[in-house]
């Protein structure tokens, strides 16, 4: 059964309720400690166990903010893995490594996480016409392109971000900013994602944006 939360607990609540209103997931525990000035994450962890046992609040085992209220639809957050940076400019042969978690609700974004969906950090500024920005999140998946989708490619070693394109039956990249030239292969491009969604960088809205 449950009981009225103290009034520090109605606060939380409130937080929480506004966090996944506006950005479609829960608010970390670490979030949570800094938006109310806690000492640590563990006072804020305690108020979540607190709301928990009142039934006010449910969390999901192992999932990273799986935070849910009664009432609500109840939808899987998941993590999608974000590999390092990708250029949105001129191609570049650096190396890409993990690079932890995004978190989202996949199914409000109609995307299916499998092994074969991954993200990438935008550098640089070839695509602002498609309006992803330096420091956004991009979502892809690893499968064949069609005509007119935005890409993550490997031009001769190289890996970029840019539209996919057709002409005359050979592919090529374009970028959404005319500061840079189409990039056409001399001996090899290959496909490493498709782009599914869009995340804006943490210093505006964190909203998903379809491509």
């Amino acid at each position: 059964m449950s009981s009225a939360p103290t009034a520090r607990q109605r606060e939380v609540l409130d937080y929480i309720r506004g966090h996944r209103s506006r950005r479609g997931v829960a608010p970390s525990v670490r979030e949570i400690q800094k938006h109310f000035g806690f000492a640590s994450p563990n006072a804020a962890a305690s108020h979540l166990r607190a709301l928990e046992q009142k039934g006010l609040l449910h969390r999901a085992p192992r999932v990273a903010r799986a935070l849910t209220l009664p009432g609500e639809n109840r939808r899987e957050v998941e993590g999608i893995p974000v590999f390092g940076e990708i250029p949105a400019g001129f191609p570049d042969a650096r190396e890409q490594r993990p690079d932890g978690c995004i978190y989202a609700d996949l199914d409000s974004l109609d995307i299916r996480r499998t092994d074969r969906t991954f993200a990438v950090r935008v550098r640089g500024d070839s695509m602002t016409g498609a309006h992803i920005l330096d420091g956004d999140l991009v979502v892809l998946e690893m499968r064949d392109p069609n005509h007119g989708n935005i890409v993550a490619a490997l031009i001769d070693g190289e890996t970029t971000l840019k539209r996919y394109l057709v002409r005359n039956g050979r592919p090529f990249l374009r970028a959404e900013n005319p500061r840079y030239p189409d990039l056409i292969p001399a001996h090899e491009l290959v496909i490493q994602g498709v782009m599914l969604a869009l995340f804006r960088k943490p210093k505006d809205t964190g909203r998903p944006i379809e491509p």
